[in-house]
């Protein structure tokens, strides 16, 4: 597409947003709370459609290294996460947020943010593992009270199984990854995830609970 195409579409994706935004706010006092979530969270979906779009463009129109002198080209990584190998050639990710919601439609961010993680930690040399059968742990750390909006079935896990196919494991179905849920109380709000071969699940769980005396998995 051309530059006046590619920003059209952004225009237009901008405007829906803005039209979805100006409906809430007439609608919003008059709303039952399940149909002003659901509002919500489409809402949410035409801005982060907005953002991914404006991100590939500015990528793609991306003078590289020394380009507009206008700061760094990206955005630094340790805000969003980070990547790393742990324990018996494990990874690790691990993502400054917590799951979003799902219940009406895929965080299509968040798997572009942990692509986006991916590709970085091979840009620096990094080498992801390639596992034939895989268990994939998301724990998430929080203090938040009252979360039944985010229980388990209702939270954006399969995000992160779509970030990893391809890459890590060869697909997602449920002979090649199994999938753990996990949640422990703390003050940090952030979400760790480990993928590991299926024969190390033994192992991880015990490194976990502290029985080979390690004092911080993550």
């Amino acid at each position: 597409m051309s530059r006046q195409t590619d920003l059209q579409e952004i225009q237009r994706l901008t405007e829906d947003a803005a039209i979805d935004a100006r409906k809430l706010l007439i609608q919003a006092d008059n709303l039952q709370p399940g149909t002003l979530q659901k509002m919500l969270e489409a809402l949410c979906g035409s801005f982060e459609d907005t953002a991914l779009q404006l991100r590939r463009l500015c990528e793609q129109q991306s003078p590289g290294t020394g380009g507009y002198k206008r700061g760094p080209a990206l955005r630094p990584l340790e805000v969003v996460g980070s990547v790393e190998r742990i324990g018996i050639d494990w990874l690790h990710i691990r993502i400054n947020t917590l799951l979003p919601h799902c219940r009406f439609q895929p965080p299509t961010w968040l798997t572009e943010t942990l692509v986006e993680l991916l590709d970085a930690y091979e840009a620096c040399g990094g080498q992801l593992p390639h596992f034939k059968s895989a268990l994939l742990v998301i724990e998430e750390y929080s203090d938040v009270d009252g979360r039944h909006i985010f229980d388990q079935d209702n939270k954006g896990w399969k995000a992160v199984s779509n970030a990893i196919k391809g890459r890590v494991i060869p697909d997602d179905d449920q002979y090649t990854l199994s999938v753990a849920l996990l949640s422990t109380r703390s003050c940090q709000n952030v979400c760790h995830v480990t993928v590991l071969d299926m024969k190390d699940a033994p192992d991880f769980f015990s490194a976990r609970a502290g029985d080979y005396s390690v004092t911080g998995l993550y």
